[in-house]
């Protein structure tokens, strides 16, 4: 792969020591095993290379291509990819295994590496940036200020009704959004309103325990399995979620006239596109579908 800047580099077996253990001591070192056959690997690569960007020095980003650097990848046991480790002080302290949203990577990240202050950043910005950080009570109150001074940004509002929904006002965050008048933000409307209606069915579904269970029972439980990734959902565990609707896609697809495939579809919008995750998912779902 080519080096985007100088925090982001090649690691290899020879040179894992240096790069990634030596330099841990410095600076945290977020470590990406990935391997050309592997789509989600390549949709997530951006998203980490913007992450280090974002942190202009103050984390390193080792890419290793699991592929050809066999001793690395024997030495941490690299079951499953993506895998992404973090290095401090020589010893790997956190990681996740996935493709996972840029909000629940830099939660990993922020006990272990400061992010620089932000460049002058507007208030919008700079309130979507903590949203992006799962800091949703310091945006919601940026949120607040400026919709005193503007309450008809369109931007702001939506922000808004989703840093409520969050911490469960649902019926609030569903005025907010209605008072939405701008056609300029269809897509972040969309997303927005979708995040509401996978909140609403969640607090009238089974508890995720017994739906496991149903599912133990008989893995064919269409019901179960929807009712299960509506769940995760609204615990914004998206990749077991989209997983789970594709594999129901792929055994029923007329269930309930087709609601795994408009839930799938309903994601992709609160996610947006160039969400990792969506890359991956809408090409898995359009070849089931053909």
């Amino acid at each position: 792969m080519s080096q985007d800047t100088p925090y982001i580099f090649d690691a290899t077996d020879a040179t894992f020591q240096q790069l990634v253990i030596e330099n841990s001591f410095h600076k945290p070192v977020l470590v990406d095993f990935w391997a050309e056959w592997c789509a989600p690997c390549k949709a997530l690569m951006p998203l980490l290379a913007k992450i280090a960007e974002g942190y202009q020095g103050e984390l390193l980003l080792a890419k290793i291509n699991c592929d050809v650097e066999q001793q690395v990848v024997a030495q941490f046991g690299i079951r499953s990819l993506p895998t992404v480790v973090l290095f401090k002080d020589g010893q790997p302290v956190d990681g996740f295994a996935g493709a996972q949203p840029e909000s629940a990577i830099r939660a990993m990240l922020e006990p272990h590496v400061q992010l620089p202050a932000p460049a002058a950043a507007s208030p919008l910005e700079g309130a979507r940036q903590l949203f992006a950080e799962s800091r949703f009570a310091e945006a919601e109150a940026a949120l607040k200020a400026l919709l005193g001074e503007d309450n008809s940004n369109a931007e702001a509002l939506i922000l808004y009704a989703r840093c409520l929904a969050e911490r469960g006002e649902l019926d609030e965050a569903e005025s907010v959004l209605q008072a939405v008048k701008s056609d300029d933000h269809k897509a972040a409307l969309a997303g927005a309103k979708a995040q509401l209606t996978f909140l609403r069915q969640a607090a009238s579904l089974p508890e995720v325990a017994d739906l496991k269970t149903r599912l133990a029972q008989n893995p064919h439980d269409d019901e179960a399995a929807y009712q299960l990734s509506i769940q995760q959902l609204a615990r914004q565990q998206y990749e077991a979620a989209l997983e789970g609707l594709l594999k129901l896609f792929q055994r029923n697809r007329g269930y309930e006239n087709g609601l795994p495939q408009k839930a799938m579809l309903q994601v992709f919008e609160l996610l947006g596109s160039d969400h990792p995750l969506v890359s991956v998912y809408r090409r898995r779902l359009s070849s089931a579908m053909f």
